[in-house]
């Protein structure tokens, strides 16, 4: 069995852990800031809990994390406690993270410097696209570090790709985020017209679910959006930190982005209203509740 470490253990991280251990029957180690989390994990998977991300790396040949921000990231993958100063070199560091790409290409020098491959692989699919070891994974770096890491990413994704060098799975990722935003915006409006005109929704989203306007959004959140149910999915302070990261990563390409600022700022009335976890389809809820 091939020996690795998973650092970061959200609702993201643990069952992400867990196929690595259980599909890919690797040697898996575990470091998670709450330890009492990280000891569950090991009695449910059989694999091991450290007490510090250096711990729980050493000797791997590949390292995972998936963690909250990019300071996040530098604290367990930077320092004397960090990831990096347990790996020997010819192994690779897979950041799962959703963060800058200006920090994948930070922590990829820091990696190189020891001899280690870095991969920035982000990934698309929500909470249960984690747990149903069906995520989509977007990958920057070398080619030879994402071949090391692709057939264990793949116990935990239905799609991986290899976008570019390092910076471009976060790059990758941030055009998810700014479609999922700009659409879940027009979808919100169009079902509350819909709603205020008197329709019937469920009919008008079966027939329209059928043609152009269909989207991942309409099929699994319409119905929801209708009902006014929002506590499930992806939380908005999520969504918020994500479009906050695109919004100052086009500030230096140059992209202009005015509708992901002005929805960045609807999610902030969001929030206003108690919604911080909501699922980001709780846009509708600024229009039928004005």
């Amino acid at each position: 069995m091939a020996k690795a470490a998973f650092i970061g253990l959200g609702v993201m991280g643990y069952p992400m852990a867990g196929f690595l251990r259980t599909k890919g029957d690797h040697n898996v180690t575990v470091y998670n800031r709450t330890a009492a989390k990280a000891e569950k994990w090991a009695q449910e998977y059989g694999g091991s809990a450290a007490a510090t991300p250096r711990e729980a790396a050493e000797g791997a040949d590949l390292a995972f994390s998936c963690v909250g921000n990019d300071d996040d990231l530098r604290s367990v993958i930077l320092g004397d406690t960090g990831a990096l100063a347990g790996m020997a070199s010819g192994a690779v560091l897979v950041d799962h993270t959703t963060a800058s790409a200006h920090v994948a290409r930070e922590l990829a020098a820091a990696a190189g410097q020891r001899g280690v491959g870095f991969v920035d692989a982000p990934v698309s699919g929500g909470q249960a696209g984690a747990e149903n070891g069906v995520l989509t994974v977007m990958c920057g770096g070398e080619q030879a570090h994402y071949d090391a890491a692709a057939p264990a990413i793949d116990c935990f994704a239905r799609a991986c790709q290899l976008m570019g060098p390092v910076g471009a799975g976060q790059l990758t990722k941030m055009v998810n985020q700014l479609c999922i935003a700009g659409l879940v915006q027009g979808l919100a409006e169009a079902l509350n017209f819909g709603m205020k005109a008197g329709l019937d929704m469920e009919k008008v989203i079966g027939v329209i679910s059928k043609g152009a306007a269909q989207s991942w959004q309409m099929d699994n959140r319409g119905e929801t959006m209708c009902r006014g149910e929002f506590e499930f999915g992806f939380a908005v302070d999520w969504m918020r930190k994500d479009l906050g990261i695109c919004l100052e990563e086009a500030k230096f390409n140059g992209a202009r982005l005015p509708v992901a600022a002005l929805v960045d700022q609807f999610y902030a009335q969001v929030q206003e209203r108690g919604g911080n976890r909501w699922d980001t389809s709780s846009l509708i809820h600024l229009l039928a509740n004005p």
